[in-house]
């Protein structure tokens, strides 16, 4: 017998519960990226979504790029979102990896224009191996670069950057005179988003 009333309770929280359709920040389009439920507005506030760039922008050569946004404020039943993050895919990085070629990780902390926190992480892959130095140098005009682009820009221009390839076309430009490259991309980023939120 309780057993019943237990179902039957279970099924009215569901009923209780509203779905809301999710989209990407407004420099993306405001693309739709899913759904999710709640019993109350505020409890979907804060709460992290991702997708794959190429289904934002309905490109298929961009699904090896995770983006992740995290749910700012909800209207009615739309939740609109704020970016957070994004990462390529491993598989991805492993089919960059050539042998007998050097691979440098740079990670660069950026305080934007709007005083917006992120973190950079930026791939360099040769086409040589290179040596201490080299891979030294090519870290710290990498380090220089991205500083330089990243407090120069507001969030939303940094975010229309990583998402173009903009920001590695610059940087490779800058590192190929240092030593020969075979391409420089920003592989991952993460916003920090501020205590209490």
């Amino acid at each position: 017998m309780a057993k019943k009333k237990q179902v039957g309770r279970r099924v009215e929280g569901w009923k209780a519960k509203n779905w809301y359709r999710v989209f990407a920040p407004e420099n993306l389009g405001k693309t739709y990226i899913g759904d999710t439920i709640a019993n109350d507005p505020a409890n979907v506030v804060g709460r992290v979504m991702q997708t794959t760039l190429g289904e934002i922008i309905n490109d298929y050569a961009k699904q090896n790029v995770k983006m992740r946004f995290r749910i700012a404020n909800v209207a009615g039943d739309a939740a609109y979102t704020e970016f957070i993050g994004h990462e390529v895919t491993r598989d991805y990085l492993r089919s960059l990896v050539k042998r007998r070629t050097s691979r440098i990780d740079s990670h660069v902390p950026i305080t934007t224009k709007d005083g917006k926190k992120i973190t950079l992480t930026v791939t360099c892959y040769t086409l040589a191996r290179a040596n201490d130095s080299q891979i030294h140098a090519i870290r710290h005009e990498i380090t220089k670069q991205v500083a330089g682009i990243g407090q120069a820009a507001e969030m939303n221009q940094l975010l229309n950057g990583i998402v173009t390839g903009e920001i590695s076309k610059e940087v490779f430009k800058s590192v190929k005179g240092i030593f020969p490259v075979r391409r420089v991309e920003v592989i991952k980023s993460k916003v920090e988003v501020p205590a209490g939120v």
